[in-house]
């Protein structure tokens, strides 16, 4: 079974959203990394000195290749990462290897039995 890892810089107040949608859409976990900073096209807004930043989260998805494609897809649309610029990002990295996920294995190879 091969693996790729999607990784999503998104505003925190749209985490637990994505998430969901994900999981819906065949991720079996997340790891999120909270206060995390970025910045765009645009440059950080500041306010007498002071940086106005909207605080980002980084979701790493670690998925089966597969369902790899339409997991961002639905990671984009539930962002609205097209639609409201400065929203987020996500994209995908092959993974070589990877240990400590027997269990996500044997429920994978069910889900992608039935999607091939």
């Amino acid at each position: 079974m091969h693996f790729k890892l999607l990784i999503t810089f998104i505003e925190d107040s749209k985490t637990d959203r994505v998430m969901k949608a994900a999981r819906e859409a065949g991720a079996t976990g997340a790891t999120v990394i909270t206060n995390a900073r970025g910045e765009g096209l645009k440059g950080t807004k500041t306010f007498l000195g002071l940086d106005l930043e909207t605080q980002r989260d980084v979701i790493m998805f670690l998925v089966e290749e597969h369902l790899a494609r339409y997991i961002l897809e639905t990671i984009e649309t539930e962002g609205h990462f097209e639609e409201e610029p400065g929203t987020g990002i996500a994209f995908q990295i092959d993974v070589e290897d990877a240990v400590g996920i027997t269990q996500q294995v044997v429920r994978l190879q069910e889900v992608v039995e039935e999607e091939i």
